[in-house]
Order: structure tokens, then C-alpha cells, then sequence
């Protein structure tokens, strides 16, 4: 069985930069998921499927189109614990630590485990970090938390470490869907420099400069999502 943490780790370590393209089930239709697939930049790496909310059984159905048209990992990015399925290859099994809602830093993960305990997924324990993009966020209005103002790098750089130090395997720096303003590279150095887990970074990167930028910075694994939705 292929273990895809050791995988990401192993890109890591050679400098090899990672990209996942993010699909919304809800903004998914089937009929295109070849077109879909088509349309990615060559480089992409992974495929993370999930949202803010999605209607039922459309994780599912989402992830079953792609998995049938591209041998890429299939990771879930859940926003809630009715988006798992086993037909994914592997599940970032999520904590908003930068929020102190109990619902979404332990309460999901708990209603998740009936689902997990036998699964074939492989389980990758992600410290979820949201941070300000200038708009209010799915993920804000969805989880009722605030997310760390830009300005605010050692609070954003300690949540970062106090996700490591508490068992997470990566570390997810997430200005939201349709950010206006992508996590800043003075973040990402400053979060790098402190971690010793692959640093993932995702919401508002819409150009080729911005992501040069971002990975010049550190980030181990970039995310985008919107800019092929629209």
C-alpha cells in the first residue's frame, strides 16, 4: 500500500514542489471531469476534493469521476465529517487550531471516527490554520471562527508550531476560497523557518508570479482551486 505521507516528505527533502488542484464537489459536474483534468497545469501533483459545504453523496460521486480519469492521489480536504469516502486515497484529517471552536478543532473529528476507524484511507493529521485574505471566508462563516490577521506572523507562527508539537504531520496556511489577498510570503518563510513538517499553503493564488513567489518562500505544497473554477 502506498504510503503518500512518506511520498509528500520525500518531495521535501529533494526540493521538489508540490501543487494540488482543489475541487468543490458542489462545483463539480461529472460529465467534465475529463475536460476538468485536461485543463491542469502539467506539474500538478495531487487532487484535493472537498469544501466549506457539499450536498450529500456528491464527495462521493465527485471523487469517483476523477479517480475513473487520472492515476493522481485523490486526497479529501473535508469540511465536514459527512464529506469522507473511502473511494479517495488518502483524507487530511483536519483541526482549525487557529479557531477555538470546539466543533471544528475536535467535535468533527470525533463524529468522523465511525467512518475512519476501518477505512482504507490513509489518515494525514493537518494543523488547519486560517488566515486573513481580505474577505470573509466559507470557511469563517461555516466554522464561526476569526481567521489570524496578515500583520500577526509570531501568533500565526506559534499556532504553527502548536500544531507540530501536538502531533500534526503537516501544516495547512489557508487564506480561503476566493481570497483577495494570498497567505504573504513573510508568513510562509516565517512558518517554515519555525516547522520541521511539509508546510501546505492555499486560497487566493491566481497567477504563475504568485506561485513562483510562494514556493520561493517555502511552501512545500501549494493549493489552488478557484482560479480554474472560474
Amino acid at each position: 500500500m502506498l504510503n503518500f505521507y512518506r511520498q509528500i516528505e520525500a518531495a521535501v527533502a529533494k526540493n521538489r514542489k508540490l501543487l494540488s488542484v482543489l475541487i468543490d464537489p458542489d462545483k463539480f459536474e461529472e460529465n467534465e471531469a475529463g475536460a476538468f483534468l485536461n485543463s491542469i497545469p502539467e506539474n500538478t501533483s495531487h487532487i484535493f476534493v472537498g469544501g466549506s459545504t457539499v450536498e450529500k453523496n456528491q464527495t462521493e460521486k465527485t471523487v469517483k469521476a476523477i479517480k475513473a480519469r487520472t492515476q493522481l492521489p485523490v486526497f479529501l480536504f473535508p469540511g465536514d465529517h459527512n464529506q469522507i469516502t473511502d473511494d479517495a486515497d488518502a483524507i487530511l484529517f483536519l483541526s482549525l487550531i487557529s479557531g477555538r471552536n470546539p466543533e471544528y478543532l475536535i467535535g468533527q473529528q470525533v463524529k468522523s471516527v465511525v467512518k475512519l476507524r476501518n477505512t482504507s484511507l490513509e489518515i494525514i493529521p493537518t494543523g488547519y490554520i486560517l488566515i486573513d485574505g481580505g474577505n470573509e471566508s466559507a470557511v469563517e462563516r461555516v466554522s464561526n471562527t476569526e481567521p489570524i490577521p496578515q500583520f500577526e506572523v509570531n501568533a500565526i507562527v506559534n499556532t504553527a508550531l502548536a500544531g507540530q508539537y501536538s502531533g500534526k504531520k503537516l501544516i495547512y496556511l489557508e487564506a480561503g476560497s476566493g481570497a483577495r489577498i494570498p497567505v504573504s510570503e513573510e508568513i510562509i518563510a516565517a512558518v517554515k523557518k519555525a516547522i520541521d513538517i511539509p508546510l501546505i499553503v492555499g486560497g487566493g493564488i491566481r497567477t504563475t508570479q504568485q506561485q513562483r513567489k510562494a514556493y520561493e518562500a517555502g511552501v512545500d505544497m501549494l493549493v489552488i482551486g478557484t482560479h480554474f473554477e472560474e
